[in-house]
């Protein structure tokens, strides 16, 4: 089973693309949504509140808030390696599959 993190932060990136870059980026994370092989975990306000921690205690790392979350939900999942370049989850014991 593969676990996937998906943030608004996703979306927003692709907010200001044309019509058809907006639109693949839409149906990719429906695509996600919809495998049943793939975990999409929910943001909740106690997940919302675990990373804002979790990013206050961390003040000179320059992690985003987004990382910050995604590190915290990973953490409590057990999960130990993650699909990203950004080189601030290893700083935090995680192994990157896409350096």
């Amino acid at each position: 089973m593969q676990h996937y993190f998906i943030d608004t932060f996703y979306l927003t990136f692709f907010s200001t693309g044309r019509p058809h870059v907006r639109e693949e980026a839409a149906n990719t994370v429906m695509m996600v949504m919809d495998d049943p092989d793939i975990t999409v975990m929910p943001q909740s306000r106690a997940s919302f509140q675990d990373g804002l921690q979790f990013y206050a205690a961390r003040l000179d790392k320059h992690y985003s808030y987004a990382a910050c979350v995604s590190m915290v939900t990973m953490r409590r999942e057990g999960l130990t390696e993650v699909l990203t370049n950004d080189h601030h989850f290893t700083q935090e014991g995680f192994r990157i599959l896409f350096p």
